[in-house]
């Protein structure tokens, strides 16, 4: 059975950085993304719909650039539960929240940077503005995918993470890791 794959590889021609989307996103976090229609759904709404289902895979097929996008958020994703599971305590619904957005904002490698775990399937950007440019649309839709992987991580009002979306904080996506 073959992975998932982003339904945006076929949409309209997005801008692309090295070879990367740069696909747009419903967000109140200002930063350089586009900003998509609030009726459809992003890149963001499918990364989290797509996780559970793709993290269970050891390759993924690259179909295009959006499928790059995806890739580095299912990981991020990966990451974000990870530290939530590692905490000393079963972190409330706003210590998580807190959490990962720090660790959405950390310094984190991006493709052509010597310590960036896909280098290898992913191309280098043009030049310093690209490789900024791609920096901060990633730091800025790490922290709406934090921001809504909490609200489904929190979303039974029990006040613990689901134990459905933890469940997959020890796998990793194409045995790999962000490292943040």
């Amino acid at each position: 059975m073959p992975a998932y794959h982003s339904s945006l590889n076929e949409g309209e021609d997005a801008r692309q950085v090295g070879n990367m989307s740069i696909l747009p996103i419903k967000t109140r976090i200002r930063g350089p993304a586009p900003v998509a229609e609030p009726e459809q759904a992003d890149i963001i709404d499918e990364t989290l719909d797509l996780f559970r289902a793709n993290s269970l895979f050891r390759n993924f097929e690259i179909k295009g650039p959006a499928d790059r996008l995806l890739i580095v958020l299912i990981l991020f994703v990966s990451d974000c539960l990870a530290k939530i599971g590692t905490a000393k305590a079963v972190p409330s619904q706003i210590e998580a929240s807190k959490m990962l957005n720090t660790l959405s904002v950390d310094n984190f490698p991006i493709p052509g940077d010597a310590n960036f775990a896909l280098n290898a399937h992913y191309a280098t950007p043009g030049n310093r503005a690209d490789a900024d440019y791609l920096r901060t649309y990633l730091t800025q839709v790490r922290q709406e995918l934090a921001a809504r992987l909490v609200e489904r991580l929190y979303a039974d009002g029990s006040g613990k993470p689901s134990k459905w979306w933890m469940a997959f904080q020890k796998r990793r996506f194409m045995n790999r890791s962000l490292g943040s």
